[in-house]
Formats: structure tokens, C-alpha cells, sequence
């Protein structure tokens, strides 16, 4: 935005603080009105012909900016994905474990990723590390969606899944 001296069109369209709009007039004319008021004559709407232009406190306007900025980050819900490793032979007790580990980060907001890792001769067994994937994740009781399907990584499989969104 330019204010003040920075403006140097010859002619513009002026809004007062208040909102009034005061028509078509010279930018020196403005500018005079401006600082009668002391306050800032603001370009607000570059492109339009002629340009409109604002009468109003800049710093005001600046930190009014700042603060509905700083708001409406507050208001952001940052997501994370947490990880869940599982083997090719996970006990079942510890594939239990897992499931409610699972659970709770779904219940908390957040993705999941579950990554089955292969090594050595398991690598030889893919589908079966496939179905084995696809059971835990069929084993998760929390509502969720399923936001990557599963793929193949160089050290196993992996899946990602989400919160389901409840509508109430």
C-alpha cells in the first residue's frame, strides 16, 4: 500500500474515516485533508480509475492487520502424523498395543502412519505383509478414512489413515 507523499497520481477517488465517500479530487487536495485530520491518506484500491484512496491512521490499520493475523493462527489446528512400525512377525499382544496406540492418536486428531517394515528374506513375502497391514488397519476401532492407500516402500508397506469427520 502507498500513503501519503508515495501517491503520485494526479487525481483520485477519497473516502473519509468515517466511510464517507467525498468523490473525485487532486491528490494534494487530499493529502491536505489528510493531514488537517492528522492522520494518513491510504491507497486502498490501486486499480481502480481513478485510484481510490483512504483517510485513516496507517499504524491503526497496521496493527488491527497484525492482530486478526495472529487470531486466526490461534484458531489453526495443527495436525501431526504420528508413526506406527510394525514387523512381519509382530506378536499379537504387541500388534494389540499398537492398535490402541493407534486409536488414541486417531482420537486426539491425528493422521497415523503405519508403515510394515521388511527385512532380509521377509521382503520375498510382500503379500503377505500386505494382508498383514491390512488387517491392523482393519482392527482400529476409532472412525477413520483412509487418506493414502497402501504403497510399497523400499523397506516394506505403508499406509496413512485420518480422523473421520463426525457431523453432528
Amino acid at each position: 500500500m502507498r500513503i501519503n507523499e508515495a501517491i503520485r497520481i494526479p487525481k483520485v477517488f477519497l473516502i473519509d474515516e468515517n466511510g464517507t465517500q467525498l468523490g473525485e479530487m487532486l491528490t494534494s487536495e487530499a493529502l491536505l485533508l489528510a493531514k488537517e485530520q492528522m492522520l494518513d491518506l491510504v491507497e486502498v484500491s490501486p486499480k481502480a480509475v481513478p485510484p481510490v484512496c483512504r483517510i485513516m491512521d496507517y499504524g491503526k490499520h497496521l496493527y488491527q492487520q497484525s492482530k486478526q493475523i495472529r487470531v486466526a493462527k490461534a484458531k489453526q489446528k495443527k495436525v501431526e502424523i504420528k508413526g506406527v512400525r510394525i514387523g512381519l512377525r509382530t506378536d499379537s499382544h504387541d500388534l494389540e498395543f499398537k492398535k490402541t496406540q493407534s486409536d488414541k492418536f486417531l482420537k486426539q486428531g491425528d493422521k497415523v502412519k503405519i508403515d510394515i517394515v521388511l527385512k532380509g528374506r521377509e521382503k520375498a513375502h510382500q503379500d503377505l505383509a500386505r494382508k498383514n497391514l491390512q488387517d491392523f488397519v482393519a482392527g482400529i476401532t476409532t472412525p477413520y478414512k483412509i487418506e493414502d492407500p497402501i504403497k510399497r516402500f523400499p523397506g516394506g508397506f505403508n499406509v496413512t489413515i485420518a480422523p473421520a469427520e463426525i457431523k453432528e
